[in-house]
């Protein structure tokens, strides 16, 4: 498929509609984020919560 790239205008051919590689490195630098490390909780469940008569059945 050929078309002109959204972003710089120069004509390009692929198989997808978007920007061309040149462009799509550009954007992969000025929008790479930082990758952090999210400490989860361990769930608690609220007071009012009851547990299920179903899973308290002794057998």
């Amino acid at each position: 498929m050929r078309f002109d790239c959204p972003r710089c205008q120069r004509e390009v051919e692929t198989a997808y509609y978007g920007p061309c590689e040149t462009c799509l490195g550009e954007l992969r630098v000025r929008y790479q984020a930082e990758r952090t490390e999210v400490a989860a909780t361990a769930y608690e469940p609220k007071m009012n919560v009851t547990p299920n008569a179903v899973a308290l059945k002794d057998d």
